[in-house]
């Protein structure tokens, strides 16, 4: 059955619409009284009737469709509903009547204002927001998807052995999984355990990757004079891989105390990172610039799963000016821009500079040391930080990077 006839079951003619008329007349208050908003999926039989009988069964309980996306499977739909719900009506109930009325397999989550947007308009959004900046796509995914982990394996390691398989060109659709081959390189895999994908899904996601490999890399332009305190300018603008060669030309300027303290390794090793830390497929990159053009500091945002890591070198003649904090500010509000739950940041316990700009933050602190390794992470919310270990992050080729 098709999207059109199966909406066609919740015109006026039918009994659902008389549920939620008498509901009404029975809540005189139901313009004003306080509601809840709901995403919901089931899936159902692809039969006559079987969307009518879950209209019927909402209305009963007072509950407004406000839109309605069908995902259509091998046997069965998924129908996913936005709704608005009285506040008092519980999740074990509205899932009751949907079970009740031939749904199965449901899922339920709270909504926002942000959900209101209907499905094409999102997409164009999305899509937009990718062909301007190739570190948008994982955050375009995850506005798609919801609650989901998005790796990105390079093809090969910092020493040269191949990390990711090689993935076919439609990408693979498992359950709980997705697999496209990486625009950058490499593969990206999208993980949602908590609700399996749709070949609806699927072909939305292949459609930003075609367009974001399409594209090629792409960098923001922006940039932003500033004036330190003691009166010298600045630039601060997005970076990518253009800048590897300025980048290594600023390592050769930190002392190795400055890069020890930065890359928690060989510092020999330090130029080897760089090409992953500029690339946009994961994360993005601030580089602070003097008014000649010298490359003086770099301030990294790389996605992890559902937490962020920020990641600050400053070189040493420009320390204690002010310039890893207002980076550090910066890329933190990028982080909530996006929606990360958690911020943090991988150091040494005596990178007093480090410790003292995430406490500038002014956000709530979660500390964690062990051997030397501090790891200091916020919630950009505001929320406590939720503790998890993260003293043995590495790179899948076994070199530490933060």
């Amino acid at each position: 059955m098709g999207t059109s006839a199966r909406t066609r079951a919740t015109t006026d003619g039918h009994p659902g619409s008389r549920y939620r008329r008498a509901a009404r007349r029975h809540d005189p208050g139901t313009g004003a009284r306080q509601s809840a908003l709901w995403r919901m999926r089931t899936t159902v039989r692809d039969e006559p009737g079987s969307l009518a009988a879950l209209c019927t069964a909402l209305s009963a309980l007072g509950v407004d469709i406000l839109s309605l996306q069908t995902h259509p499977l091998s046997e069965g739909t998924v129908d996913e509903f936005l709704l608005r719900a009285p506040a008092g009506l519980t999740p074990a109930e509205l899932t009751r009547a949907v079970a009740g009325a031939g749904g199965a397999h449901s899922w339920l989550e709270r909504a926002d204002a942000h959900d209101l947007v209907d499905a094409p308009t999102r997409m164009l959004g999305l899509a937009t927001r990718t062909a301007l900046d190739s570190a948008e796509l994982p955050l375009a995914l995850r506005q798609l998807l919801g609650r989901c982990t998005i790796h990105s394996v390079p093809a090969r390691s910092l020493t040269g052995q191949p990390l990711a398989d090689e993935v076919p060109a439609e990408g693979v659709l498992e359950e709980h999984t997705m697999t496209f081959r990486d625009p950058s390189g490499g593969s990206l895999t999208i993980e949602r355990p908590h609700l399996p994908f749709t070949p609806t899904e699927f072909a939305r996601v292949r459609a930003l990757v075609e367009l974001d490999t399409r594209l090629g890399q792409r960098v923001p332009p922006r940039r932003e004079v500033l004036t330190l305190p003691e009166g010298n300018a600045i630039t601060v603008r997005r970076a990518g891989t253009d800048d590897l060669a300025a980048a290594r030309a600023m390592h050769e300027r930190c002392s190795e105390r400055t890069l020890a303290q930065r890359y928690h390794g060989p510092v020999g090793d330090a130029d080897r990172y760089l090409g992953h830390l500029l690339s946009p497929r994961f994360g993005r990159t601030l580089a602070v610039e003097t008014a000649s053009g010298r490359l003086v500091a770099l301030g990294h945002l790389l996605w992890d799963g559902d937490e962020t890591e920020v990641a600050l070198l400053v070189e040493d003649a420009w320390q204690q000016r002010g310039i890893g904090a207002e980076l550090l500010r910066r890329l933190v509000a990028m982080a909530a821009e996006t929606g990360c739950e958690s911020v943090y940041a991988i150091t040494q316990a005596s990178n007093t500079g480090m410790v003292t700009a995430m406490r500038g933050l002014g956000l709530p602190l979660d500390y964690q040391i062990e051997e030397g390794t501090l790891v200091i992470t916020a919630r950009p919310s505001g929320v406590p930080a939720h503790r998890e270990d993260r003293t043995a992050l590495r790179l899948r080729d076994g070199s530490r990077h933060g």
